[in-house]
């Protein structure tokens, strides 16, 4: 008797589709396109800080909260240890999206959104604070063009908009500018790519508290802001806050670091576009040069050589010169296990220093 095998055609099987399979240049431009609307779709909505704040979190949520599961039943839990970073980053982040929400209504969707881009010098800087690190000489000469940008930006020549709010209005941008940078600076030493969801799940709901609690200063939560302004929100929750962010924070760390950092530079580029187009602001002459100036020194920042080809969230988030520091008594405490594999140029090892693992990313 003969028993009869039977085969599958190779033809019949739908293949899978992962978002793996996609180019991660492609994943960075369509998230910096995500999230360049986000000023514009605030300025839109017509509610106050608090509002924007509380809902752009709270939609965002349920497809958060569904994309985690997904983490979790492929690679188990988050160590407590990330869940408190990224609780304590979300905090910083909610105090950013109060404050640069303000800005949007005081300086404009566009010019908030460079200026906000402060971040790149407030990580560093804390790296030099914290763990004294050294400083990169790129970093000193930028700084001087990044606040002579956040100047012409803030109309110290001449702007759209009144002398008072615009300073106001500036101030604040630069004030979440930091507050995003301390984020950064604590929740990319504990972020992996494989939970970009769970991570921005947790830090989202922190964010979505003191986020809240801060944009009160300038008016409680509106429920009922209506249909017009609940569809804005929407849009922005759905953009931003979930594709964009999670599109990120998945692609980068598969790219060299020069070609992420300088995708990302498309971001404020886009909102400004965005927010001439979409919401009709006119910025000066003055006002547009400060804004390329400061794309210039943030450009200045995150450029790297490529020789010295590292993620950009390794580079972004916990600085050029901090990486673990592993003490050791004698060198066969040490041991370290090689990557079977590339992806994208970017290659982890898994190193033990007494039994306790940290990752480094080269």
């Amino acid at each position: 008797m003969t028993t009869a095998l039977r085969v599958r055609p190779r033809a019949l099987v739908s293949p899978s589709f992962s978002i793996a399979s996609v180019d991660p240049r492609l994943l960075v431009l369509a998230g910096a396109v995500a999230t360049s609307l986000t000023g514009s779709l605030i300025k839109l909505s017509g509610v106050e800080p608090a509002t924007s704040t509380f809902f752009r979190c709270a939609l965002a949520l349920p497809i958060l909260g569904f994309l985690a599961l997904q983490e979790f039943r492929r690679h188990g839990g988050i160590p407590l240890r990330v869940i408190a970073a990224q609780v304590l980053g979300g905090m910083m982040l909610g105090v950013d999206f109060a404050l640069w929400a303000r800005s949007i209504q005081m300086i404009g969707a566009g010019i908030s959104t460079v200026v906000v881009n402060v971040q790149v010098i407030v990580v560093p800087l804390l790296a030099w604070i914290v763990f004294r690190a050294r400083v990169p000489l790129r970093f000193v000469v930028a700084v001087p063009f990044l606040f002579a940008g956040v100047a012409l930006a803030g109309g110290i020549l001449g702007g759209s908009g009144e002398g008072d709010q615009l300073f106001l209005g500036t101030l604040l941008s630069l004030a979440a500018g930091v507050a995003y940078g301390i984020y950064i600076f604590v929740t990319g030493r504990a972020g992996s790519a494989h939970r970009a969801s769970s991570q921005v799940f947790v830090s989202t709901i922190a964010a979505g508290v003191v986020g809240t609690a801060v944009g009160s200063l300038w008016g409680t939560v509106d429920l009922t802001p209506g249909w017009p302004a609940l569809g804005w929100l929407a849009a922005l929750s759905l953009s931003s806050q979930v594709l964009g962010w999670v599109l990120i924070g998945f692609a980068l760390p598969r790219l060299a670091a020069e070609v992420g950092a300088t995708l990302l530079l498309l971001q404020p580029v886009l909102a400004m576009l965005f927010s001439i187009v979409i919401v009709h602001e006119r910025p000066s002459i003055g006002q547009f040069a400060g804004c390329a100036l400061v794309v210039a020194a943030v450009w200045m920042v995150t450029r790297v050589r490529p020789a010295g080809r590292r993620s950009v969230t390794a580079r972004l988030a916990e600085s050029p010169a901090v990486r673990p520091v592993v003490r050791r008594s004698t060198p066969s405490a040490v041991t370290v296990r090689r990557p079977a594999a590339r992806a994208g140029g970017v290659a982890a090892s898994r190193c033990t220093a007494h039994g306790r693992p940290v990752d480094r990313v080269r």
